[in-house]
C-alpha cells in the first residue's frame, strides 16, 4: 500500500512540475489578478485574446464571460487542456473560446489583439521574436511577474507585478 501512495504522489508531482521543464510551471493566477490583467489590457468585445500557457483556462473564461472578448488558450499539458475544455463547456462559452493543445511557439497567434502570459523570464525572452513578428502593431501583451528584458512596459502595476507592453511602440 505504501508503494502505491508513493507512486501516486510521484506521478502528481511529475504532472505538476513537467511543464516547468518546457518553460512555465503551473501556478494558477488568482481571479483578482486575472481581472487586473484584463482591465490593464482594456479587453472588450472587439478583442481576440490569446493566453499563452493557459493552464486551467481561467483567463480565457474571464475574458469571454465578463469582457465579451473572443479568446484562445494554448496549453502544452493535455490534462489541463481537457480540464479547460470542460470548464468552457460548463460556462457555455465554447462558441467564443477554445483551448488548443500544443506548443505556443509553433501556434499561429496572428489574430490576437491582446496576449496574456505568466511564463518564465527565459521563456519570455525566447518568445519576443515571435510576438514582434506575428502580432500587429498596437497589440497589447500583458505579462504577470516576468518582464521582457530590454523592452520597456507602457504601464506597470508594481504592487501586483503586472506589465503591459504594446507591439510597435518605440520601446518594443
Amino acid at each position: 500500500m505504501d508503494a502505491i501512495v508513493i507512486i501516486v504522489i510521484s506521478l502528481i508531482i511529475i504532472w505538476i512540475m513537467w511543464s516547468a521543464v518546457i518553460g512555465a510551471g503551473f501556478e494558477p493566477t488568482s481571479k483578482n489578478l486575472v481581472t487586473k490583467m484584463l482591465e490593464m489590457a482594456e479587453i472588450g468585445p472587439n478583442d481576440v485574446l490569446y493566453d499563452l500557457g493557459s493552464g486551467d483556462g481561467r483567463i480565457v473564461i474571464e475574458a469571454v464571460k465578463n469582457y465579451g472578448a473572443s479568446a484562445v488558450g494554448i496549453e502544452a499539458d493535455p490534462i489541463r487542456v481537457l480540464w479547460s475544455r470542460i470548464f468552457l463547456f460548463f460556462n457555455g462559452i465554447q462558441d467564443k473560446s477554445k483551448i488548443k493543445w500544443g506548443n505556443f511557439f509553433k501556434e499561429d497567434i496572428i489574430e490576437a489583439t491582446a496576449v496574456t502570459l505568466f511564463l518564465g523570464g527565459k521563456t519570455n525572452q525566447k518568445l519576443k521574436e515571435k510576438l514582434v513578428k506575428e502580432l500587429k502593431p498596437g497589440t497589447v501583451v500583458v505579462s504577470y511577474i516576468w518582464t521582457f528584458y530590454d523592452w520597456t512596459p507602457i504601464e506597470v502595476n508594481y504592487r501586483d507585478r503586472i506589465y503591459l507592453y504594446k507591439i510597435g511602440t518605440s520601446n518594443v
